[in-house]
């Protein structure tokens, strides 16, 4: 399994060209070309048009933002960059107040615009609304991959997770999605390889928090014990907590979330304040570790919050 977490030592890979600003995709363009960049253009293919200046600070901040987005669309839009300084009249006429300020054309005409530099996820909504929601090959190759993992086909799904990281080495999906295949591989010490080489802030993204957290669960289920010789302790006393404890953790390190989940509830059930809520706590890693979507943390949420607000 391949991961590149360099942004230098990106190339082509099959979701598309990566790092091509000579492409028509991203151009420079002014008052003169306007018309034929822009309206014509917008004919075709949706374009976003980014009035920025050298001097201003949100630009710089935004410009690399749009590039990488419009790039990863693998063609679905297109960004044509004006220069305000140098196309004052073009700016007046579009009613440029403030820059950042980025309008997006369809059918030659302006459908959508915002200003200042805004998060990732906003743009890429901005970019949804524009393309009409048309998947772009980066996503594309990100559902093929968790699919594939939830499938159990981890050479396929890390496959596809490389091509990403190839194209967008700082793609949080990717980066939790290549820490998942490792640790359904059973290569934990490749996962903590990643983990460890990630920077503090990609860490705290919310995907790959969760798979960190899937990491941390089974390092921590390994110092647990024997699931007979818990079983049997329970048997001897079903109010030892920390045996009921101990079983969750070592039913998630076998793999057997559903169960970790039940002797979890169970235990919140039977002393919701043991261990400084120890048993809360844990099910909220686990919830962390499989995701907000999955059903088990749908339905372990809703039955944890039946027992705590009941």
């Amino acid at each position: 399994m391949a991961l590149i977490l360099d942004p230098s030592s990106a190339g082509t890979g099959a979701t598309g060209q990566a790092g091509d600003t000579s492409s028509d995709l991203i151009k420079d363009s002014d008052t003169n070309g306007f018309v034929a960049d822009v309206i014509e253009t917008s004919m075709q293919v949706p374009v976003m048009v980014d009035f920025w200046a050298p001097w201003c600070g949100p630009c710089k901040q935004l410009s690399p933002l749009l590039e990488k987005l419009v790039r990863n669309a693998g063609g679905l839009v297109r960004l044509v960059k004006i220069n305000v300084d140098e196309n004052r009249e073009l700016a007046m006429q579009m009613n440029v107040q403030s820059i950042p300020a980025v309008f997006g054309f369809v059918n030659g005409r302006p459908v959508d615009y915002f200003a200042g530099a805004l998060p990732e996820s906003q743009i890429r909504s901005f970019i949804d609304r524009l393309t009409g929601g048309a998947k772009a090959p980066i996503d594309v190759a990100l559902e093929q991959a968790k699919a594939a993992l939830e499938a159990g086909d981890t050479v396929t799904a890390s496959g596809r997770y490389a091509e990403v990281l190839a194209q967008d080495p700082a793609n949080p999906a990717a980066i939790a999605g290549m820490i998942r295949c490792f640790v359904a591989s059973k290569d934990y010490d490749k996962a903590r390889e990643v983990i460890a080489r990630l920077p503090e802030a990609m860490k705290k993204e919310s995907e790959v928090a969760g798979a960190i957290s899937a990491v941390e669960l089974l390092d921590q289920a390994g110092d647990t014990g024997n699931l007979a010789e818990l079983r049997q302790r329970l048997e001897r006393n079903e109010n030892d907590h920390q045996a009921r404890f101990d079983l969750a953790l070592a039913l998630y390190g076998e793999g057997d979330s559903a169960s970790a989940v039940d002797e979890l509830i169970a235990l919140v059930q039977r002393d919701r304040e043991w261990n400084d809520q120890a048993a809360r706590k844990q099910l909220l890693r686990i919830f962390e570790a499989l995701g907000g979507s999955h059903q088990l943390t749908v339905d372990g949420r809703r039955r944890l919050a039946s027992i705590l607000f009941s």
